[in-house]
């Protein structure tokens, strides 16, 4: 085997066995931290998963308006929200007015208390207007024998009542359910799947 000029044995062999010595040194020294480094990872691993889930296990809306106020942007997912405020020509007005719909009594007989109130408007006289409210539990049955007799279509849904009619340009949907009522009237401008969009998310 060739040597390498200007290598010397006398001082390449210790030397190379000091350097042996060192890391089996630190490899003896480095050991016992071994199951604590475990430990921190497994730790560190279980907070950041903790934290993810605290994070998508946000309040769904019925759930804060069964207790407080929210307003419109905790009312709409973000695709259906992104899709509203698009329109360059649109305007939301938020506030507590009572539900808007078209059969006369039902208002009065359901006794809401609004959590909130979205009504979209544009320049063209196109509006969206949505209202989540809390009412008596039993307000559905009521709900359906007066939604029913003014020609709407009723089916269970969202874990409770669902009630729509389209007439001319204008579509009416209300949700009961859960001692909670949604309201939507679409005139003129009807985002698709708009009313089922935001019931799911509202009972998510």
């Amino acid at each position: 085997m060739a040597r390498i000029g200007g290598r010397n044995l006398w001082i390449a062999v210790p030397a190379g066995l000091l350097c042996a010595g060192i890391v089996g040194a630190l490899v003896y020294l480095a050991v016992p931290m071994v199951p604590s480094v475990v430990a921190w990872t497994g730790d560190t691993l279980r907070d950041a998963t903790t934290r993810a889930a605290e994070v998508t296990a946000e309040p769904s809306p019925a759930q804060i308006a069964a207790s407080e106020d929210l307003d419109c942007r905790a009312l709409y997912p973000d695709r259906l929200w992104s899709e509203m405020v698009w329109r360059g020509d649109v305007l939301l007005t938020q506030d507590y007015a009572p539900p808007v719909t078209a059969t006369p009594g039902l208002v009065e007989a359901a006794s809401p208390t609004v959590r909130v109130a979205c009504a979209w408007r544009t320049e063209s006289g196109e509006s969206v207007v949505s209202t989540l409210a809390v009412v008596d539990p039993a307000a559905g049955e009521a709900a359906a024998q007066m939604l029913g007799a003014n020609s709407f279509a009723c089916a269970e849904g969202f874990g409770g009542l669902s009630c729509s009619r389209e007439r001319g340009s204008v579509v009416e949907s209300h949700v009961f359910s859960g001692g909670l009522w949604l309201s939507s009237v679409e005139t003129r401008w009807h985002p698709e799947d708009y009313a089922t969009r935001l019931a799911a998310h509202v009972w998510r």
